[in-house]
């Protein structure tokens, strides 16, 4: 049993590797990719539409919806970012049906490259909303000896979150594979669902952090905007 897919190594070439994460990741990505402009390429503006985009429709909705709840507005800013991040990693889990398949959000490296997409979103929506001094500012805040602290909070934060989704994955899929070993013939669909739901789970969660991290970065403004009185 593989604890990750970094220990499946395709082709190697001196320190050359190529291993499961990277093809899995990129063919994941690939396939979103090629899905999105699949589901995409016959939109319609009409009132008849296809079962499809009905579907679409409502999946964006639904996104749209929660990132309006942790107070991103408008929501259609963030929802490719925070979609993306959400797609990604339910998708990783969904994959999971597949024999053989081992998803890449097992591998500590992908987790962290996850959680520094994250580390780079912050500022660029801060800045943003806020612009370059406006933003710096609230790592001074409410004084100046917050500075190492708040530069500290983002660092752990990040290490925080490629950890946490990590351990989630992993063990998740730990769990199912020693299940499916010790009971091979009773419970294999129902271990796989449940690796299936632990997935989408995490996506959610994941999805949900990043939103609630770059809402607080571009908090400040909009809390000035709504403070200033009528004119």
């Amino acid at each position: 049993m593989r604890l990750t897919p970094d220990e499946l190594i395709f082709w190697r070439h001196g320190a050359l590797k190529l291993n499961a994460t990277i093809v899995y990741t990129w063919g994941l990505m690939a396939v979103l990719a090629g899905g999105s402009r699949l589901v995409t390429r016959r939109l319609s503006g009409g009132p008849a539409i296809s079962r499809w985009q009905s579907m679409l429709e409502l999946i964006v909705t639904e996104l749209q919806e929660q990132i309006k709840e942790v107070g991103l507005e408008p929501p259609r800013r963030y929802l490719g970012f925070i979609g993306t991040l959400f797609l990604f990693v339910g998708g990783a889990a969904l994959a999971t049906v597949v024999p053989g398949y081992t998803p890449p959000t097992g591998s500590l490296s992908t987790t962290t490259a996850l959680a520094l997409c994250v580390f780079a979103a912050v500022p660029f929506f801060g800045v943003r909303e806020q612009g370059l001094g406006g933003y710096l500012l609230t790592y001074t805040k409410p004084t100046l000896l917050m500075l190492p602290f708040n530069v500290i909070s983002e660092l752990s934060r990040t290490l925080a979150l490629a950890v946490r989704l990590f351990g989630n994955m992993m063990s998740g899929a730990m769990l199912v594979a020693i299940l499916l070993t010790i009971t091979p013939f009773f419970f294999p669909i129902l271990m796989t669902l449940l690796g299936l739901l632990t997935g989408l789970v995490q996506a959610y969660i994941f999805s949900i952090l990043a939103a609630v991290y770059i809402a607080a970065a571009t908090r400040v403004r909009k809390t000035k905007a709504a403070a200033a009185p009528a004119r």
